[in-house]
């Protein structure tokens, strides 16, 4: 079921029992893949011992781990996402009050697209975030960098456009100067 906002852009829509977001993920490494298979493992263990020392049900003990252990492996591998509380850019949340626009660059070696934020005079990174270590392509503040690969413009335009307050510009940087996306 879709809830649909009286103006368009205006406050992000709920669809089938969650907010919609636009997200853009790391590769997941076989790092990452073998520590989460062993957390699946272990949980599954940590239940069967827990089964077979306090005669409880294993099962519950699974059910309730799962997913937390996804989600937190999911949340690693998050680069970039705006969704209803804000842009998240890697671990730093920036509330949509703080955010004028996206800016989109390329990196001097072409393998990665960078994905900043503006944010309006005053505003500052929440307490505790670290501030990413400077990239010449980039005049924004805070950004992250993805594989070229994992991004997709339009698909960022068009999730824009339907998901994230209205104030929100989103602009292509170059070496000749930014353009507005399109």
């Amino acid at each position: 079921m879709s809830h649909v906002s009286g103006a368009s852009g205006a406050r992000p829509t709920r669809r089938a029992g969650r907010w919609e977001r636009y997200r853009v993920t790391h590769p997941f490494s076989a790092r990452d893949q073998a520590a989460l298979w062993g957390s699946i493992v272990g949980v599954v263990a940590l239940a069967a011992l827990l089964g077979w020392a306090l005669d409880m049900k294993g099962g519950v003990v699974i059910v309730a781990a799962l997913p937390f252990i996804i989600a937190s492996f999911e949340n690693r591998r998050t680069a970039f996402q705006f969704d209803a509380a804000g842009a998240r850019f890697g671990t730093v949340l920036v509330p949509w009050a703080d955010v004028t626009e996206f800016v989109v660059a390329t990196s001097a070696d072409g393998q990665r697209a960078l994905i900043g934020a503006r944010l309006r005079p005053g505003a500052a990174l929440p307490a505790g975030a670290a501030a990413p270590v400077r990239d010449p392509a980039m005049p924004a503040p805070v950004h992250v960098a993805v594989p070229r690969a994992k991004f997709d413009l339009s698909k960022m335009l068009h999730k824009a456009r339907k998901y994230a307050p209205s104030h929100i510009r989103i602009v292509v940087a170059d070496p000749s100067g930014e353009r507005p996306a399109s």
